[in-house]
């Protein structure tokens, strides 16, 4: 096994909300003067894990701050040459996607970029598979590694199969808060969200899963906690469409496909995110990622040659936001928002206007998937272990004063003890697809 870690890292200027609904708008941004970043704690972390071999920072930025944070994560990574940090910013992008417009040129749209959760999520992908490695481990920026087992529990189960004799090619582990839970905390839901009620759904779940076997079939995605295998992320890839919400999309996208996401009650990571900039924003790219769900389930399950998801399969959670109920819960929640709390006029706005263009636009785009998902096992089997694109974003992605130190031959070892050469690389790698 060669596993991956990928973690995605989002910057900007200072700490000013986005305005709601505007292109880019991401849950935690880090400002850049933050005195101790995010990703500086979650790769101190990192530093006491077993059998790292390489970690892959996206480092998302806009353009006006975009050199600003690329030396920040620079200094971050200095500090850690023992993670061998590769660092893909704007430039590293650039060289990808003209290597893919090459070997898919009818591909349109950014479906694999430094922009959007999932095609963010899409190019972590691409990168690994460029690199040659068969197992990408996402965290986010915002998460600490408990213990030195993070990466051998990662890796557990991953390329097995069930006693029923289907593959473990995706799996998720789960985050603990400050608090030590697991749940999500319910003493937060207020009278205006009793429709927006996925926080005891979501513990309903979770407390079936805590109580079943190590591993086990899951409803649910930890996107800061997840590990893919190359049999399925060579052949599935994130929606670059949805708003939010890319990973437990990532679920349903595998679904169609035949494959399963599984649940590893032993495997989990510790949540710190800071304070949300602005809950109306979250709720309006959820009003956009619940409508737009359902129209792509709809017409995914129309289709011949996909499997078909049914709500049964996916109770209690997320069952009841797959299913047309989803239409009442906005509007009933949009419209109590806006009667009362904070951001009322964001909340008016959402039940007069959004929700409506919402449903248009996830018509209009209810397809987009399906037809992108065809191109992506060619794409990612026509750059597997393409030396000479490893080479150029090896060199471009590693910070400087660590390029010497890369040319030296080391002893690592991954997570099951094998032997690597001094790029971190493995001997041998064959395509999954060969």
């Amino acid at each position: 096994m060669n596993p991956v870690i990928v973690i995605p890292t989002y910057w900007a200027e200072d700490d000013k909300p986005a305005e709601i609904g505007e292109v880019g708008t991401y849950d935690h941004a880090t400002p850049i003067a933050k005195p101790v970043p995010e990703l500086q704690t979650c790769l101190e972390s990192l530093e006491q894990v077993r059998g790292v071999l390489r970690v892959v920072i996206l480092l998302v930025a806009p353009p006006s701050c975009a050199d600003a944070a690329r030396a920040r994560v620079n200094g971050i990574c200095l500090a850690h040459p023992n993670l061998n940090p590769l660092i893909i910013g704007n430039r590293e992008a650039k060289v990808i996607e003209n290597a893919i417009h090459v070997v898919a040129p009818k591909m349109e749209g950014e479906t694999v970029s430094l922009r959007g959760y999932g095609a963010i999520r899409n190019m972590g992908l691409v990168v690994a598979a460029i690199l040659g490695h068969d197992i990408v481990v996402f965290m986010d920026d915002d998460e600490v590694a408990l213990d030195e087992n993070f990466l051998v529990d990662a890796v557990y189960g991953l390329g097995l199969l069930t006693r029923q004799d289907l593959p473990i090619s995706a799996k998720t582990g789960y985050f603990f808060d400050r608090n030590d839970s697991c749940y999500a905390d319910e003493s937060l839901t207020r009278w205006c969200d009793r429709f927006w009620s996925k926080r005891s759904e979501f513990n309903e779940w979770m407390e079936h899963a805590q109580g079943s076997t190590r591993i086990s079939r899951s409803n649910y995605v930890c996107g800061g906690c997840f590990a893919l295998y190359a049999d399925a992320f060579c052949h599935v890839a994130f929606d670059p469409y949805i708003t939010r919400g890319e990973d437990l999309d990532y679920l349903f996208n595998l679904r169609m496909n035949g494959l399963d996401v599984w649940f590893d009650n032993q495997w989990a990571v510790r949540h710190l995110p800071p304070k949300t900039p602005s809950l109306a924003s979250r709720f309006l790219q959820d009003v956009y990622r619940w409508t737009y769900e359902y129209e792509k389930i709809d017409v995914a399950n129309h289709r011949i040659g996909l499997r078909r998801i049914t709500t049964d399969s996916l109770q209690p959670y997320p069952a009841p936001w797959i299913s047309k109920d989803v239409h009442r819960r906005i509007f009933l929640t949009s419209l109590l928002h806006a009667i009362a709390g904070p951001e009322r006029s964001e909340y008016f706005h959402v039940w007069l206007r959004s929700r409506s263009e919402a449903r248009t636009w996830a018509r209009r785009m209810s397809e987009s998937y399906l037809s992108f998902q065809t191109y992506w096992p060619g794409m990612m089997s026509a750059l597997w272990c393409n030396e000479p694109l490893a080479n150029a974003i090896v060199d471009s992605g590693t910070p400087r004063v660590m390029r010497r130190r890369k040319r030296r031959p080391q002893n690592n070892n991954d997570a099951n003890g094998n032997g690597r050469n001094g790029s971190g690389e493995a001997q041998g790698r064959r395509s999954p697809q060969q």
